[in-house]
């Protein structure tokens, strides 16, 4: 019996199998890096352990920490969540030699599966259909190239090691093919240690579904149906949902048996996903690769099945068979789960940092939040910048997808830029809600550039509210005169101001002709507005006898505004003095976003054309290239490799 285990991971997931714990009964060991010693999960478990700084390596990826640390308390398991060590060989066996429960796989199953050449090989010989293309041990560049051109354009490049996108790229052209070879062995051996790629055919108009496997320690394997996770970013999931839109009872009978007969090969004895590529023209589908560990995902299937998988892969790790056999696995009604991030859908979907200065959940029934995220949680760069998972489960897909944008309209994730008003986006399009779609799907109809403009409405109520609340706050703290209006004039034509910026200087200005009635000019309109109440960040107030509620978070002179018919706004209010004007260099170039300097490419002297790559940096897990504006030479270098830097700072100039 497993009585004690260690959480070797962090965030959501942590909190996640800490509520399993606690409903079977069995002591949680949370272990945490600087970074989250405020984390929710931290205060949830029953003990938490330090065990480094924020760089995983000194972390959560340090294994002889790890096992340290569940020896001196007493744990008899580890659960390992997903990501970091979760599909470590070398881990599962460590813990295996020290007498702790691994709960997830054999050792042996990761291993097979932690190379995706070595996957397809074993997929082949067990009639599981693979895509055609290249696995082999020789990685010379001359090879690959070769091997390309077998293939044939558009292929893609794809590390053998981990997943999550990294050390993938997708080649139309011969041209390209030296410089993306390059480039995915570099992020693959930074991501993973290990630089080896396969080469794939492409399939242009495919869908992503996977199929839930369970094994036990009894020979026992089947499948929990399917999820389709097709709408995606940079190889990131956005959506996943099931039943599978697309999906015939036929088909998904022959996907779940492919599914069993790749589970079976590997002996399979916990919790794991076989990912495949389903062709939409032809209806083929192909082997993926198998995920050796709980996915990010599993709570759409726990939804639409009744089980609670981190209770059964505990259960099965315990050396428990299955409880049940394939017929008894039904589905009912169906769930969608959409990915909360700390990212900027309209700058590229660039990684953001800041403190959520306020999260409120809405009361949505057959809503599921997965988070370790509260008012006043800081989004780091050293981690992955997921906020939440936000799951919805109803009778069809139709209703819960109805109910998903109620809660996208509601949900209050203020102080920070989200991708909060892109997941409200997506599911206001009709091929999102007919099921229309493939994996190039926000590639090929999200327009950046049109997204996230604001309305002059938007702009009017977003100001009256800001003005209100800043009023009433001011109010509150007067000591004298207090049977005067707040702001009284003796000249009644003057009015006080306000002034706010979004792309340009946008005026308020107002008379307080009492402490509930105002009078608002925004340009050449008037309004009359009561104000109805404020209670914490929250606001009330009327227009034309329509009453708006909204909230109200503020950094300094950022403002952040929420409401279901503003949305989510942020915009600056303009100080009172002229602010101390920062010189700008000519020909610099500064960090865009909170990063770590990964790769200097450059150095002082060098002559570099328009669009050369100068830098690559990463910011919460995601590599990005800075790249030359325009011909010139590079003067001067200020970073270093390894360097971790805040958005602005100044990486090197070009003259």
């Amino acid at each position: 019996m497993i009585n004690t285990i260690l959480i070797a991971n962090r965030g959501e997931i942590a909190s996640r199998i800490i509520r399993t714990c606690r409903k079977m009964g069995i002591k949680s060991i949370a272990v945490f890096s600087d970074a989250d010693s405020e984390g929710l999960f931290v205060k949830e478990a029953d003990i938490a352990v330090h065990i480094g700084d924020n760089v995983p390596a000194a972390s959560y990826l340090d294994q002889e920490k790890i096992i340290r640390v569940a020896k001196e308390q007493g744990a008899n398991a580890i659960h390992p969540g997903y990501g970091f060590l979760s599909e470590n060989t070398a881990f599962a066996k460590k813990c295996k030699d020290n007498g702790i429960i691994f709960i997830g796989p054999n050792a042996a199953a990761i291993e097979a599966m932690g190379s995706k050449s070595r996957a397809k090989s074993i997929m082949r010989e067990h009639d599981v259909p693979v895509i055609p293309g290249y696995q082999g041990d020789d990685q010379s560049v001359k090879r690959l190239v070769k091997e390309a051109k077998n293939v044939g354009f558009p292929l893609l490049l794809k590390a053998t090691a981990g997943g999550g996108g990294k050390g993938m790229r997708i080649v139309h052209h011969a041209s390209e093919l030296e410089a993306n070879i390059a480039a995915a062995k570099r992020e693959a051996k930074s991501s993973f240690g290990d630089d080896e790629l396969i080469i794939e055919r492409y399939i242009a108009k495919g869908r992503h579904i996977e199929f839930q496997i369970f094994g036990d320690q009894h020979g026992n394997a089947l499948h929990v149906l399917e999820r389709e996770c097709t709408i995606q970013r940079r190889y990131q999931k956005v959506l996943e949902e099931s039943p599978s839109p697309v999906l015939t009872e036929k088909l998904r009978t022959t996907m779940g048996e492919a599914a069993v007969k790749a589970a079976k090969a590997l002996n399979y004895d916990n919790a794991g996903t076989v990912e495949f590529i389903f062709d939409d023209t032809t209806n083929d589908f192909f082997f993926l690769e198998v995920n050796t560990r709980l996915q990010v995902e599993h709570p759409v299937t726990e939804e639409v099945t009744g089980l609670d998988l981190v209770e059964l892969q505990i259960e099965v790790a315990e050396g428990k068979p299955l409880p049940f056999q394939q017929a008894a696995i039904k589905g009912n009604g169906y769930a969608i789960e959409a990915r909360l991030y700390a990212e900027d859908a309209a700058n590229d979907f660039l990684p953001a940092t800041g403190v959520v200065q306020l999260w409120e959940v809405p009361e949505v029934e057959g809503l599921r939040i997965e988070t370790a995220i509260k008012s006043g949680s800081e989004i780091s760069i050293h981690y992955d910048p997921m906020i939440a998972k936000v799951i919805i489960w109803d009778k069809n897909r139709s209703s819960a997808h109805r109910k998903m944008a109620y809660t996208l309209r509601h949900l209050k994730c203020m102080g920070l830029t989200t991708n909060q008003d892109f997941l409200l986006h997506l599911f206001e399009q009709p091929a999102i809600q007919q099921g229309d779609y493939d994996t190039h799907y926000i590639k090929n109809h999200f327009d950046a550039a049109a997204f996230g403009k604001i309305s002059e409405t938007q702009k009017e109520l977003a100001t009256i509210a800001t003005t209100l609340f800043h009023w009433h706050q001011r109010n509150q703290k007067r000591t004298l005169l207090k049977g005067l209006p707040s702001g009284w004039r003796s000249n009644p034509y003057s009015p006080q101001q306000n002034t706010y910026l979004f792309e340009e200087e946008y005026v308020v200005k107002y008379f307080a002709k009492g402490n509930k009635q105002f009078d608002f000019q925004i340009g050449e309109n008037h309004q009359l507005v009561e104000l109805v109440n404020v209670s914490g960040p929250h606001i009330s107030f009327r227009i034309n006898e329509v009453q708006y509620q909204v909230s109200i978070a503020t950094k300094a002179n950022q403002i952040f505004i929420h409401s279901p018919e503003i949305g989510n706004i942020s915009f600056n209010k303009k100080e009172r003095f002229p602010p101390k004007l920062v010189e700008k260099v000519e020909g610099g170039y500064e960090a865009p976003m909170p990063s770590q300097i990964i790769k200097i490419l450059v150095e002082g002297g060098q002559a570099v054309k328009k669009d050369e790559a100068l830098m690559i940096i990463s910011s919460m897990k995601m590599e990005n290239t800075i790249l030359a504006e325009k011909d010139g030479t590079v003067s001067e270098v200020y970073a270093t490799e390894g360097q971790s830097v805040e958005a602005g700072f100044l990486l090197l100039k070009i003259e």
